[in-house]
């Protein structure tokens, strides 16, 4: 089955270990203890589960787009690591295509193709060539890989990570399609599977969300289809799991009456406004400006982290190669080879675009710091102390670099943000389609 035809206590806790409500977030990372990397390993081995570290922040949300790579979204920004430019402003990196060589090129128009770039474990791999990253084009998504957006196609997306932070090493959790990729942020492990398949097994510690749940503490997926618990539909099952399913539309309505629980996460309509191909992108963005504009009026803001960021890179090129990646566990990968590229999940997938909004964040901060999906899971766990469910989330860096607990918020009183653009106004991509990929101007010789 595809995803188209599935469509108080705690800060009593703290002040008994001399942690007091304003100082425990501060001294939460000094306190941790370094080289717990095993499955079951709690951030603050001497502080009970379920203990909350950062009182500062009392609502964690979570919105994870679809398909694109750092460079495809934010490699013109100009901040982080984007794309280097030449003397006329244009991106320098090149993938052989045929026997021309093809130039990274802004998109024609907001929408995109049908069937190309390709997510598939096999392309990724082709893709990332031993390293060099030459492998789009030719091996494996088609020219379309060398496309990209910039601020006037994304306005809203290019002003969010010029006011907020943004990681550019944020790499998806493995080279391979969107469940995987999910799988990892509620459990640190794909448990097999590489592509977009709902075998009926679960991880044997589960997901984060029964892990809140075993701890009193709140949660929904908020979903238009397909939540992501449902990528182990075994789980989704659940009764008891099952009413923390909700409609999207639920979540607008808890950020507006500061309802919000403590683990938010949203997902989009995959077939209108995931930014998945092929969309017109400017429908993603209306929903990513909707999600933020609902957080920033909410009068829980002053208590809000919100992380967006992307599921995997679509297939489209980026220019950092992926580096090696702790294994989740002892469940390898459901490939064989030949034919199936070899692998394993002890690499990153390729980079995304991943942002924090929050009163806490650092203004115009940019990460440097190695991070993938399970990182949200790390930043759960160093929360409320919450043992790791595998290897990958014990071993993974916590996000806390991108806010500053020690001052005032730099965010309390919200920015104004740039309007999205409207997608009415640039294409239908029903009828126009993307254009011309690749445009003549993007090869040579």
């Amino acid at each position: 089955m595809d995803r188209r035809g599935f469509l108080g206590g705690a800060l009593a806790g703290a002040t008994a270990l001399g942690l007091d409500a304003c100082s425990a977030g501060r001294r939460a990372r000094r306190l941790a203890v370094p080289g717990a990397h095993l499955p079951g390993s709690r951030p603050f081995p001497h502080a009970p589960v379920g203990t909350d570290m950062i009182p500062e922040i009392e609502h964690i949300v979570v919105l994870m787009l679809e398909n694109h790579s750092f460079d495809n979204i934010l490699g013109m920004l100009g901040r982080g690591d984007g794309f280097s430019l030449d003397g006329d402003g244009h991106p320098t990196a090149t993938n052989p295509y045929g026997n021309q060589t093809l130039h990274a090129f802004h998109m024609p128009t907001p929408c995109q193709l049908v069937n190309e770039p390709s997510n598939s474990w096999d392309a990724a791999h082709l893709a990332f060539d031993g390293g060099t990253c030459q492998g789009f084009a030719n091996h494996s998504s088609g020219p379309v890989a060398m496309g990209y957006y910039d601020a006037t196609d994304l306005p809203f997306t290019y002003g969010l990570a010029r006011t907020f932070p943004i990681n550019d090493r944020y790499f998806s959790s493995v080279m391979a399609q969107t469940f995987p990729n999910r799988r990892f942020l509620i459990s640190g492990t794909a448990l097999g599977i590489v592509e977009d398949s709902l075998p009926s097994a679960v991880p044997r510690r589960g997901v984060i969300f029964q892990e809140l749940s075993k701890h009193g503490i709140s949660w929904r997926d908020y979903h238009a289809q397909l939540p992501t618990l449902a990528t182990y539909f075994p789980l989704a099952q659940d009764r008891s799991l099952r009413p923390n399913l909700v409609p999207v539309d639920q979540f607008f309505t808890d950020a507006r009456d500061g309802t919000l629980p403590s683990f938010s996460l949203v997902d989009p309509n995959f077939d209108e406004d995931s930014e998945e191909n092929p969309q017109d992108i400017q429908y993603g963005e209306v929903f990513l400006a909707q999600v933020v504009d609902a957080l920033l009026a909410s009068p829980s803001w002053e208590k809000i982290l919100f992380i967006w960021n992307y599921d995997e890179h679509g297939g489209y090129f980026d220019h950092v190669p992926p580096p090696a990646a702790v294994p989740p566990d002892d469940v390898p990968p459901d490939i064989t080879v030949p034919p199936n590229q070899p692998g394993g999940y002890d690499r990153y997938g390729f980079r995304v675009p991943m942002g924090v909004v929050s009163p806490y964040a650092k203004p115009e901060y940019v990460s440097h710091v190695v991070s993938d999906h399970t990182s949200i899971l790390k930043l759960v766990e160093t929360k409320w102390n919450l043992p790791a469910l595998t290897r990958r989330d014990a071993s993974a860096s916590d996000l806390l670099d991108m806010i500053d607990l020690k001052g005032p918020p730099a965010f309390l009183d919200p920015p104004t943000l740039p309007r999205p653009a409207d997608p009415r106004a640039r294409a239908q991509c029903t009828t126009t389609g993307p254009g011309t990929i690749p445009p003549p101007s993007a090869l040579s010789a």
